[in-house]
């Protein structure tokens, strides 16, 4: 299958994290490109796409292979090295990236630091300088770099072909929901008119369900926001009463019942925090039940 996109993969080692993001006019191109490992790395595969570089590449680096002897390990052997493209990123952040002669044009890959990103079927190198820009001047933590790099690429070109699907995947030790896998992030777009956006607003949407709260934004639960939410409670059915502003155990547990049907129990717990709520979730709660 060809998977005529482009992508980026990187490492940053301040959150210890790896990712990858993608574009393409291709279905639910992100299932097929993105793979990612914590402590391992991180690989997108894509051209003539070879899907097994990715469970293959991972697997390399993780017995501490870099991204170097993994690329070569995985071309060493491949009759149709040249019709394939793949950039990779190591546990340490080296990269390699491997753009074959065969690829259709545009084609062609830029690495920076901790990041390589590459493409085929591009309007031109304008997409892949537009990439590496983004990522290393956008503030924010990696999915945000991620996603910045795949505005900045379309905006200036991208897929010649036009738009499908768009996909980005981040992965951090014990990153996951609930603490017990490394899969941070991984949202996929695999069929709209303009997926790169659409991801955009996901991964927004995402550090509000599942972002940490910073302390911050941790706000004292007085007489007049416990008189707003339990405003909300009542209007919802989750409470029964009035609204007198007094935060007690019945208004406690029925926020707690309200926080849960609404995914918001990362930025709210009854047994952690009762008498504080986060500014994010708050505002979330205002624009959802407000008038």
């Amino acid at each position: 299958m060809r998977l005529h996109t482009f992508s980026i993969v990187a490492y940053e080692p301040t959150e210890q994290a790896w990712g990858v993001a993608v574009a393409s006019k291709f279905l639910a191109a992100g299932a097929l490109v993105s793979w990612a490992r914590a402590g391992a790395g991180a690989v997108a595969t894509q051209a003539l796409a070879r899907v097994g570089f990715g469970p293959d590449g991972l697997g390399m680096m993780a017995t501490g292979k870099s991204a170097g002897e993994t690329l070569a390990a995985l071309l060493a052997n491949d009759p149709q090295r040249e019709r394939r493209q793949i950039g990779i990123v190591d546990a340490q952040g080296q990269v390699a990236a491997h753009t074959g002669s065969e690829c259709h044009d545009w084609a062609g890959h830029k690495i920076g630091e901790g990041f390589t990103c590459q493409g085929n079927i591009l309007t031109g190198p304008e997409t892949l300088d537009a990439m590496a820009a983004a990522f290393t001047q956008t503030p924010g933590e990696l999915a945000d770099r991620l996603v910045a790099a795949l505005l900045a690429g379309e905006n200036v070109g991208g897929d010649r072909r036009g738009k499908q699907a768009a996909a980005a995947l981040v992965v951090r030790p014990d990153g996951g929901y609930g603490g017990d896998t490394d899969r941070y992030l991984d949202l996929r777009v695999d069929d709209d008119a303009e997926p790169v956006k659409k991801l955009a607003q996901l991964v927004k949407t995402h550090h509000l369900f599942f972002g940490k709260p910073q302390p911050q934004d941790q706000t004292p639960i007085t007489g007049e926001i416990a008189r707003e939410l339990q405003t909300m409670m009542l209007e919802q059915g989750y409470l029964v009463g009035q609204s007198d502003g007094v935060w007690d155990e019945a208004s406690q547990q029925a926020f707690w019942a309200l926080v849960g049907n609404e995914n918001l129990e990362e930025r709210w717990n009854l047994e952690q925090s009762p008498d504080k709520i986060d500014r994010v979730a708050l505002d979330y709660l205002r624009k959802r039940f407000g008038k």
